[in-house]
This record gives structure tokens, C-alpha cells and sequence, in this order.
């Protein structure tokens, strides 16, 4: 399937001989693939890889984001206001969607079975990855999603609902610092609470800092990702 990406995702190639498992990693508002690879490397004090698994980090297109004044930003969906009081805005949610849906799909058509892809991300980055993991892309193998929430109407709840199987979601794996001001830390927990009384299988971790993350949240998301995606 031909890509629709303007900007190419920065991939982070295994360290080992050959991948048999991917994680797709989205940034959040305003930042790039490249920029939240940077930060991770600058946290973790080296780059952040795996033996076994390809790390792809892709940048949103620019859209106009309302609380940037309408200016255009990468993001991977418009909204009102950073608040999960608001609707969502879901024609811009879905148009990212088909283009995460095409990179997915590289992954496929590699070789890559969807039970050895995550989808998460950082911010809006994990709100676009929920979106994913339990709309879009149910057979993979798991979701993150740090500093993250999803509107108290969302969509995500609705399709949930209707779901027969529950026991076949991707795990879900949910950190959040308690003195988080943009996304703020009720938001998130909210989110997670609301996800697993429908069915989702996760874990959720609180840390003491602001909306951020720090090299023990990555500590515990480098071994989650390794008991959901093990060398094959």
C-alpha cells in the first residue's frame, strides 16, 4: 500500500540481526518523530532500542489546530481545548487513523504480524494510539499511552461497549505524572479506569512529576514492551 506520509517516520532500527516485531511510538502536539526520539534518547542517556524490535516514529501532517489559534501544527487531531469536557473532533481523527492505518499495513506486509505490533505515544500521541488499539487495530499486541487521556464522550467508549470478545483487546499500559498541568493526572486516570471497566486488560503507573516522562517510566515501558513482543 503506497504511503501518505509528507514527512517520512524516523525508524530506529533493531540492534540485533533482524526484527521480528515492531512499535510504532506518535508524539504528541507540536513535536515530530524525530523530536520525541531525541528526548527519549536524552532521558534513557542512549538511543532507546530493542535486539529484536523496529522502533518507527512518525511526525503528523500540519493541520490547523484550534488551540493554536487555528495555526497549523503537527498533531494528529484538532480538538476545542485541551480538556476532556469537549467532543471530539473526528473527521481529523480518522483522516490521521488512515494514514497510521497505511503504516500498519507496511509493517504487514513486511512480515510483521499485527500480534507483534504496539501502537502508543506520548500525550496526544497516546490519545491518537487508543484511537488505534481499540477502533482501528485490535490484534495488536498492546497500547501505551504516557500523559495521555481520552474525552469523557469518546468514541473509543462507544465502540468498546459493543465489542463480544473483551478478553481479545490489546493490553493496555497507562503512566501518568501526579503533577501533570496540561493533561492532568484525573484525566488520566479517569481514562484508564473507564477503558478497563470495559473490558481492557492494563496497568496503570503515577509518578511525581509534570507532564513529562523519566527514565523509570521508560524503565517499566522497555519491560512491558519486551513481555508483549519476546524474541521470536
Amino acid at each position: 500500500m503506497a504511503s501518505r506520509w509528507k514527512i517520512l517516520p524516523r525508524i530506529v532500527a533493531q540492534s540485533g540481526p533482524k526484527h521480528s516485531a515492531s512499535v510504532i511510538w506518535l508524539h504528541g502536539s507540536g513535536d515530530t518523530g524525530p523530536g520525541v526520539l531525541e528526548w527519549i534518547n536524552m532521558v534513557w542517556k542512549e538511543e532507546f532500542q530493542f535486539p529484536h524490535i523496529k522502533l518507527i516514529y512518525p511526525t503528523a501532517d500540519p493541520i490547523p489546530y484550534t488551540p493554536n489559534a487555528c495555526q497549523p501544527s503537527t498533531v494528529w487531531f484538532d480538538r476545542q481545548q485541551i480538556s476532556p469536557m469537549v467532543p471530539e473532533i473526528l473527521s481529523s481523527v480518522d483522516a490521521s487513523a488512515a494514514k497510521l492505518n497505511d503504516l500498519v499495513q507496511n509493517e504487514v506486509d513486511s512480515g510483521i504480524p499485527l500480534s507483534r505490533i504496539i501502537i502508543g505515544g506520548f500525550s496526544m500521541g497516546g490519545g491518537m494510539a487508543f484511537h488505534m488499539a481499540y477502533r482501528y487495530q485490535r490484534e495488536v499486541a498492546g497500547c501505551f499511552a504516557l500523559s495521555s487521556f481520552l474525552n469523557n464522550e469518546s468514541v473509543v467508549y462507544k465502540k468498546l461497549r459493543n465489542v463480544e470478545d473483551r478478553s481479545a483487546l490489546p493490553p493496555l499500559l497507562q503512566c501518568h505524572g501526579t503533577r501533570d498541568e496540561l493533561v492532568l493526572f484525573d484525566w488520566g486516570k479517569t481514562t484508564f479506569k473507564t477503558l478497563t471497566d470495559l473490558g481492557v486488560c492494563g496497568e496503570f503507573h503515577e509518578f511525581n512529576i509534570f507532564h513529562e516522562f523519566n527514565k523509570k517510566e521508560l524503565q517499566i515501558l522497555q519491560r512491558w514492551i519486551l513481555d508483549k513482543l519476546p524474541p521470536d
